[in-house]
């Protein structure tokens, strides 16, 4: 066999092996996104039905057991991302959790609650809950609703990148955000660059006002 034809044929090989894995990756990462949009609709039917039946206490007693891991305890809504946009979030940030919704990390504030309830998501792949959060602006509205009570929290300021190690960002009363007194924060968490986990973006937002969901959607979720 000449030189020539060696040469053709691995190069047919490396064409066809290069096309192989482009189509692989593109089925893993479109699956990977049917599937985790699944289980995030599957987490959310789960909290409705829960208070469909009234199963959420009102009294701010129970309120203060913990969060079972891995379960899902509120569903948070941001327009910025979308009027359709809902994703549930699940107590704990295991990759278990995250592939079903949005994480709570388990040693920051309940919800509502003073301190700093912090909430992890993927950006990229798990059905990219997370793919617009550069797009944060101050003043944005993320809504979250426990089944009780709809919490609004503002956005303080565009997302903040740093290292996957500053711990720091949960902090009850975070440096960085510009907070100064203790309050009632959300720090919302997610990996940058977009298809990278080299540093992490965060977006820190205020409780801004809360009520009964009873007395309907809020005023940010209604334009």
């Amino acid at each position: 066999m000449s030189v020539r034809l060696v040469v053709r044929a691995l190069s047919e090989l490396c064409i066809t092996v290069g096309a192989v894995l482009v189509l692989f990756v593109g089925y893993v990462l479109y699956w990977s996104g049917v599937r985790a949009d699944a289980a995030m609709d599957e987490q959310l039917d789960r909290l409705r039905d829960r208070w469909s039946t009234g199963a959420v206490a009102t009294s701010p007693e129970p309120r203060r057991r913990p969060y079972a891991p891995g379960e899902p305890f509120a569903a948070m809504y941001v327009p910025r991302f979308g009027a359709d946009w809902v994703k549930p979030v699940l107590e704990g940030t295991s990759p278990g959790t995250l592939a079903k919704g949005l994480g709570h990390y388990p040693r920051t504030a309940r919800l509502g609650e003073r301190g700093n309830f912090a909430v992890a998501g993927h950006r990229r792949t798990h059905g990219d809950p997370f793919k617009d959060f550069p797009r944060l602006r101050p003043g944005d509205a993320v809504v979250l609703s426990d089944g009780t009570t709809w919490y609004t929290y503002r956005v303080d300021r565009r997302p903040y990148r740093t290292r996957p190690t500053d711990t720091a960002v949960l902090d009850p009363v975070p440096a960085a955000s510009g907070h100064r007194r203790p309050g009632r924060y959300l720090t919302l968490t997610t990996c940058d660059p977009e298809w990278g986990h080299s540093h992490r973006l965060i977006a820190w937002a205020h409780l801004d006002a809360t009520a009964p969901v009873g007395a309907g959607k809020p005023d940010a979720l209604r334009s």
